[in-house]
C-alpha cells in the first residue's frame, strides 16, 4: 500500500496557507469594526458635549440680560436717591431745619422748608415709583394701616426731617437698618415681606452739607426711600421673547444654610420657598455656591432634572438662577444620539460587509463610478459659482463672504473694485491684507458681532473722501456651514450718501424756515422777543430729561419754536400796548397758539407738530383747551409744552410785572401740578434746573 503521508502532508499545508488567508483579513476587519465602534461613541459624545456648549452659551445670554436688568434697576434706585441727595435746595433746608429746629421763634419758617422739602418728595416718589401701587395687596384686618412706600429724610439724630405721603414709619427695622450703615455709603437693604404681605426694600444714600467735598464728616442725613418691588423687580426676570416653555429665571438668597426663594413660586407668592442649601444636587445651591458655572445634572425644588447656571450680585445677597427642563432642553437631543448611535453601529456593520465584499470581489468599477460622479458634482459645483459670481457681480452693491479667521471666501466685482484687486486675489486673504487694517476694522468688528449674536446686524458708517462725504449702510448675516468653510458672514453694502444727503438738506431748510419765522415774530412782538427760542431749548431740554425719543424731542423742540407764529396776525399796536387790553384783544393773544396750529396745518413734519401746538394749552384736569382733553389723552409734547411756555413766561419780565425767580416759578409749577400741568413733566424741570445746570443756562 503506498504511504499517505506525503499526500497528506502536502493537504495540511495547502489548508494552513488558505487559513491565513483568511485569518488575516478577518483580524483586519475585527480591528476596523472595534475602531469604528470607538469612532462612533466617540463622535456621539462630541455631539452631546457640543449640544450642552450651545445650551450653555444660550442660557449664559439670558443669564446675562437677565442680571443685568436686575443690576442696573438696582443701582437706579440708589441714583433716583442720589440725584436728590446732590440737589442743592435739598442740602441747604435740611441743614437749615436740623440748626432751626430748636427754635420756637423759627417754627413758621421751618414748617414752610418741611412743607418744600415734604413737595418735592412727593413729586421724586410719583416719577420714581417709591409710591405704593393702585393694585396692591389688601393688608390684614388684624393689622394697622401704615404707610408701605415713600421718601424720606432723616438727620443725623435719626429724627424725620421730611417724608412723602404714605412712607413707613420710621422706626423697627427700617431705623436699626439706617442706623447701621457706615456713614457716607449708599446701602441696600435685603427684601422681606412688610404689613400688607407684599416684597419691599429700603434704599439709602448718605446727604452732604452743600458746597463740601463729602465724606462721612460732611454727611448732614441720610436720604432713604422704601417701595414694593414686586411690579418693577419680577417682571425683569422674564426674558422677551423667550421660547422655552419650561424656562425660569428664579431670584435666591443664600444665608445660614438656607435657600430662600425671593421670587414668585408657582401660586404667585414671593419668598414662600425655603430649602436647605445641603439638599442633594439642587439647582439654586449649585447657582449661589458657583455664579458663572452651568451644570446639567441638578434638580430643581419639584425634582426635576434641569440645565442649570447663575449669576451673583454685588450690591444685595442674591443669586439669578436660571433653569431649563432637561428634558425639553437635550431630551430630543438625547434620543437623536441613541438613534444616532445605533444608526452609526449600522453604519461601521455595513462598512464592515462591504469591505468584505470589496475584498472579495474587488472595487475597480465602483471606484471608476465614484470617480465619474465626483466629476458631474464638480462640475455642477463649478457652474453654481460661476451663476452666483454673474448675479452678484450685475449688482451695484458690494456682496463679500468673511469666515470666522476674516478671511474672504467669496466677492463680488464691486468688493473687488472697491479693494482695487481681481476677485480671484482675493479668496482665501484676510480682509485686513487687502484693505488694511483701518478699513477692514469696522468689517471684521459687525462681523464678530454677526457671529456672537447669531443674528443679522446692521450699520451706517459715514466717511470722507477727497473733500466728500460718503455714506453707506452694511448688513451682515452670519451663515452657518457658508460655502463648506465654517461658520462665515455674508455682508452686503450700499452707498446711501444720496439718500442721505437729500434727508439732511431737507432737514437745514426746514430749521432754517423754523428760525426766519421765529425772527420775524420777535420783530413784531417787542415783549415776547426771544420767548419762543427759549421755549424751545427748555422744551427739548425736559424732554431729553423724560427720556422721550429722538423724534418727540425734536418735535417738542419746533413745537416751541413755532409757538408765537400765530401772533404775525395779531396787530402791532395790540403786541406793543403797555396799558389794558380789551376783551376782544385778550381773546386774540390767548387764540395766538390755536392760530399757529392752523398756519402750520398741511405743513408735513417728521413728528406731531400740529398735534402738539393744538393742545399746548390743554390742563391736566380737562379744564383748558379744547375742553375735556386731559391726563395721558394730552400728549406729552403738549404737555412739555405747556410747562416749558410757563415757566419762560413767569421768568421774564412783561410790561405790566417784572420777572420772578427761577424759585417762584418752580414753586408756582408745583403748585399747578396735577390741576394745569403733568407732575412728571414738572419733576423733569426742576431736576434739569438742579441737577443738569439748567439755571445757569437760563441765566
Amino acid at each position: 500500500m503506498a504511504d499517505p503521508t506525503p499526500a497528506v502532508l502536502a493537504e495540511d499545508n495547502k489548508k494552513g496557507a488558505l487559513d491565513l488567508r483568511i485569518l488575516f483579513p478577518a483580524i483586519i476587519l475585527v480591528l476596523i469594526a472595534i475602531i469604528g465602534i470607538i469612532a462612533v461613541y466617540f463622535f456621539v459624545d462630541q455631539e452631546r458635549q457640543r449640544e450642552e456648549t450651545q445650551w450653555q452659551l444660550r442660557m449664559g445670554i439670558v443669564a446675562d440680560s437677565r442680571f443685568s436688568d436686575v443690576d442696573r434697576w438696582l443701582n437706579r434706585q440708589l441714583e433716583e436717591l442720589g440725584g436728590l441727595a446732590r440737589n442743592e435746595s435739598v442740602q441747604i433746608y435740611t441743614d437749615q431745619i436740623s440748626e432751626l429746629a430748636g427754635d420756637p421763634t423759627m417754627a413758621e419758617e421751618v414748617g414752610a422748608l418741611r412743607d418744600y422739602l415734604r413737595n418735592l418728595l412727593t413729586v421724586t416718589a410719583d416719577r420714581t415709583g417709591f409710591t405704593l401701587p393702585e393694585s396692591g395687596g389688601a393688608v390684614p384686618a388684624n393689622v394697622a394701616e401704615t404707610g408701605a412706600a415713600g421718601l424720606m429724610i432723616i438727620d443725623n439724630n435719626g429724627n424725620v426731617v421730611a417724608a412723602s405721603p404714605g412712607a413707613p414709619p420710621y422706626a423697627g427695622e427700617l431705623a436699626a437698618f439706617v442706623s447701621a450703615q457706615t456713614r457716607g455709603q449708599r446701602a441696600i437693604g435685603d427684601m422681606s415681606l412688610n404689613a400688607r404681605g407684599n416684597p419691599s426694600m429700603a434704599f439709602l444714600v448718605p446727604l452732604v452739607a452743600a458746597q463740601s467735598e463729602g465724606g462721612q464728616a460732611a454727611q448732614i442725613g441720610t436720604i432713604l426711600g422704601v417701595k414694593e418691588v414686586a411690579g418693577e423687580l419680577f417682571p425683569l426676570l422674564r426674558q422677551p421673547g423667550e421660547a422655552s416653555v419650561s424656562a425660569r429665571t428664579t431670584l435666591v438668597r443664600a444665608r445660614d444654610g438656607k435657600i430662600t426663594y425671593l421670587s414668585p413660586d408657582a401660586d404667585g407668592k414671593p419668598m414662600a420657598v425655603e430649602l436647605d442649601s445641603s439638599t442633594p444636587n439642587l439647582d439654586t445651591a449649585f447657582a449661589a455656591e458657583r455664579p458663572g458655572a452651568f451644570a446639567t445634572d441638578r434638580r430643581n425644588a419639584a425634582g426635576t432634572r434641569v440645565l442649570v447656571t447663575g449669576r451673583s450680585f454685588s450690591l444685595v445677597p442674591w443669586s439669578l438662577v436660571y433653569t431649563i427642563d432637561y428634558d425639553e432642553a437635550l431630551g430630543a437631543a438625547e434620543a437623536r444620539f441613541r438613534n444616532l448611535t445605533i444608526y452609526l453601529l449600522l453604519a461601521v456593520a455595513l462598512v464592515a460587509v462591504i469591505i468584505i465584499a470589496v475584498w472579495r470581489h474587488g472595487s475597480s468599477r465602483r471606484a471608476s463610478q465614484a470617480a465619474h460622479q465626483f466629476a458631474q458634482m464638480a462640475t455642477k459645483f463649478e457652474n453654481q459659482k460661476n451663476l452666483l459670481q454673474l448675479v452678484t457681480d450685475s449688482q451695484p452693491t458690494q456682496i463679500f463672504i468673511l469666515d470666522k479667521q476674516d478671511r474672504y471666501q467669496f466677492a463680488n466685482s464691486q468688493a473687488a473694485k472697491a479693494a482695487g484687486i481681481p476677485t480671484t486675489e482675493m479668496i482665501g486673504k484676510p480682509i485686513a491684507n487687502v484693505l488694511g487694517p483701518a478699513a477692514a476694522k469696522r468689517y471684521v468688528t459687525l462681523s464678530h458681532e454677526a457671529l456672537e449674536l447669531k443674528h443679522e446686524v446692521s450699520n451706517v458708517a459715514r466717511s470722507e473722501e477727497d473733500g466728500k462725504v460718503k455714506v453707506v449702510q452694511s448688513e451682515h448675516i452670519p451663515l452657518k456651514d457658508a460655502a463648506g468653510h465654517g461658520e462665515g458672514v455674508l455682508t452686503v453694502e450700499r452707498d446711501i450718501t444720496d439718500v442721505v444727503t437729500e434727508r439732511e438738506r431737507r432737514a437745514r431748510i426746514q430749521n432754517q424756515l423754523v428760525k426766519t419765522l421765529v425772527d420775524v415774530v420777535d420783530k413784531r412782538d417787542p415783549f415776547a422777543a426771544q420767548h419762543s427760542s427759549r421755549v424751545a431749548k427748555v422744551a427739548r431740554s425736559v424732554a431729553k430729561e423724560m427720556a422721550l425719543t429722538e423724534v418727540q424731542v425734536e418735535t417738542a423742540e419746533i413745537a416751541g419754536n413755532l409757538l408765537n407764529l400765530g401772533k404775525i396776525l395779531i396787530p402791532e399796536d395790540v403786541l406793543s400796548k403797555t396799558g389794558q387790553l380789551t376783551e376782544a384783544e385778550r381773546d386774540m393773544i390767548k387764540n395766538s397758539i390755536q392760530t399757529s396750529a392752523d398756519l402750520l396745518q398741511g405743513i408735513e413734519f417728521d413728528g406731531p407738530v400740529v398735534e402738539t401746538l393744538r393742545q399746548a394749552q390743554a390742563n391736566w384736569d380737562g379744564t383748558g383747551q379744547p375742553p375735556g382733553l386731559a391726563g395721558d389723552a394730552i400728549i406729552v409734547t403738549a404737555r412739555v409744552i405747556a410747562v416749558a411756555n410757563a415757566f419762560i413766561g413767569m421768568i421774564s419780565d412783561r410790561a405790566f410785572r417784572q420777572a420772578l425767580s427761577i424759585d417762584d416759578a418752580i414753586e408756582n409749577l408745583l403748585k399747578g401740578s396735577g390741576k394745569a400741568f403733568d407732575r412728571r413733566v414738572v419733576a423733569a424741570l426742576v431736576n434739569y434746573l438742579d441737577n443738569h445746570g439748567g439755571r445757569a443756562e437760563l441765566v
